[in-house]
């Protein structure tokens, strides 16, 4: 499946499931659906078996999105996607290593691009040309353990890892600027010797064209301009989607926008 069928799909299967267990998070996995949809979609190298690159997201409290990239591309079937946060299920709302292709666990934020950057490191010493992918929250950027990793692969020059912030600039219970300000983000990782860039999280090209910048004997980072809840009109840029589910009424109305946009 192509990136530009994955960002639809993505979208109507993780708000199917959200919407039936009542759970959390809508608003960043639309957020970062499009990045998810070019990831799976065209950079992850793999087999029909599985893939042969690394993909870690830091963000796992968006998982309904890499769930239904796994369904939408046959690695996860219809019956299991379908018990998402439920009583007994390995799809937690948290994503979690348990779920066939997933590697790492995570949930508590600030873990997965440390233990990302490890993989890279070992990948390198191993000789085995693996690629690592660490797609990380803009408010997880807020943890002091991600800025020691940053140092440390900048320092030592670890070229074989690409992390992905999802900048929708909205966090938990606000924004992003009144919570700690992350700007200038750029300038920080270009101090920190990463190959930075920055792109429109929501356009496949420019998704694509970032990705192909070579990294220059450094680690590299793409910061993704995005919106909450895109493209679903009343969820556009509203905190609140954060923690709200959708009702089945509101479902209803999601679905039919995406139909239109995603034709």
């Amino acid at each position: 499946m192509k990136p530009a069928e994955l960002q639809k799909e993505i979208r109507l299967r993780a708000a199917r499931i959200i919407t039936n267990a009542s759970s959390s998070h809508i608003g960043g996995v639309f957020s970062s659906a499009d990045i998810l949809a070019i990831l799976y979609g065209e950079i992850l190298a793999r087999t029909d078996a599985g893939f042969i690159d690394s993909f870690i997201l830091s963000k796992g409290h968006c998982c309904a999105g890499v769930y239904s990239a796994l369904n939408a591309l046959g690695f996860l079937s219809d019956e299991l996607l379908d018990t998402y946060a439920q009583d007994g299920s390995p799809l937690m709302a948290h994503i979690s290593h348990h779920v066939p292709h997933v590697e790492f666990s995570t949930g508590s934020l600030g873990h997965g691009l440390p233990f990302g950057i490890g993989k890279a490191l070992a990948s390198k010493a191993k000789g085995n040309g693996k690629h690592v992918y660490v797609l990380l929250s803009d408010g997880e950027l807020d943890e002091g353990s991600n800025w020691e990793a940053i140092h440390f692969a900048g320092h030592h020059k670890i070229d074989n890892i690409t992390a992905i912030i999802d900048y929708n600039k909205l966090q938990s219970l606000t924004t992003t600027r009144e919570t700690l300000d992350l700007e200038p983000l750029s300038d920080k990782f270009k101090a920190f010797r990463w190959n930075c860039l920055r792109c429109n999280g929501h356009n496949i090209d420019d998704l694509r064209a970032a990705f192909e910048v070579p990294h220059n004997n450094s680690p590299k980072i793409i910061l993704c301009d995005t919106i909450k809840g895109h493209p679903v009109d009343f969820m556009l840029n509203q905190v609140v989607w954060h923690y709200r589910p959708p009702s089945a009424e509101q479902l209803a109305v999601i679905t039919q926008q995406l139909n239109r946009v995603y034709q």
